[in-house]
């Protein structure tokens, strides 16, 4: 099997081209020891020029709505394959819309998003403010200090919590200024991540939704930093780099 690796912010993507996955071999193909090793893998269904259908594989075999760095990965991928600028994908159930910027920047257009209500929740001993929002996959956004000690405690708890039965993804969100956020994430089905392009976007339109921030909005995390843009009418777009690492081939 040929495959491609790529990454956006150290947030790591094997692209495969038409190869009928399955949740064993994802999973095997993420292990960095029996595989290749990687946060996920971009499965591309299907092309048809500048198009083209994907289906994003977790670590541990679960598929996911929305990728936003695997999204901007494969739109890459795509472009370079066309020679364009300009592709669109159809991931899940939903359309989007890429471009390549100069360097190594793609700007995606992630679509809607919606932010819920402020909800308390019991986790644990005690009780956590939740934004719930939907960007295609779920979220969790917490206003809280960004430590590592405390998205390795409350990431897995509120991934898993009753109020998420499909589980979530989940963002700890300290408000730097007007239109600067940092951000540190737990990701649904992988686990803490050094970036993840739905969170950023997750992140931001929880904070202007409750006007901790306005857009645009600098999401820095600990593997970089991504630009969310949202509009009147809550659509968002995500840009920031994305850069090849190799290509190879893996025997069955």
């Amino acid at each position: 099997m040929r495959f491609s690796k790529w990454h956006a912010l150290g947030n790591a993507y094997l692209v495969v081209e038409d190869d009928d996955l399955t949740p064993e071999r994802a999973r095997e193909l993420c292990d960095p020891e029996a595989g290749i090793g990687s946060d996920g893998v971009l499965e591309v269904i299907a092309v048809d020029g500048t198009h083209a259908e994907l289906r994003v594989w977790n670590p541990d075999g679960s598929t996911a709505e929305l990728s936003g760095n695997g999204a901007r990965i494969a739109a890459r991928w795509l472009a370079e394959r066309a020679g364009t600028q300009e592709v669109s994908l159809r991931v899940g159930t939903r359309d989007v819309a890429a471009r390549l910027l100069d360097g190594e920047q793609v700007r995606l257009e992630v679509g809607p998003v919606e932010v819920g209500e402020l909800e308390t929740l019991e986790v644990g001993a005690g009780l956590v403010e939740v934004t719930p929002v939907s960007v295609g996959n779920p979220h969790a956004v917490v206003r809280a200090e960004p430590e590592r000690d405390l998205l390795l405690r409350l990431g897995p708890e509120l991934e898993t919590h009753e109020r998420f039965p499909g589980r979530t993804n989940v963002q700890l969100v300290r408000v730097d200024g007007a239109q600067d956020l940092t951000v540190r994430v737990w990701e649904r089905g992988v686990g803490e991540t050094h970036a993840s392009g739905t969170s950023a976007v997750a992140a931001a339109a929880a904070a202007v939704a409750n006007r901790w921030a306005e857009s645009p909005v600098t999401v820095h995390m600990p593997g970089g930093d991504l630009l969310v843009e949202l509009d009147a009418e809550n659509r968002a777009a995500l840009t920031g780099p994305v850069a090849y690492v190799y290509s190879g081939e893996l025997g069955a």
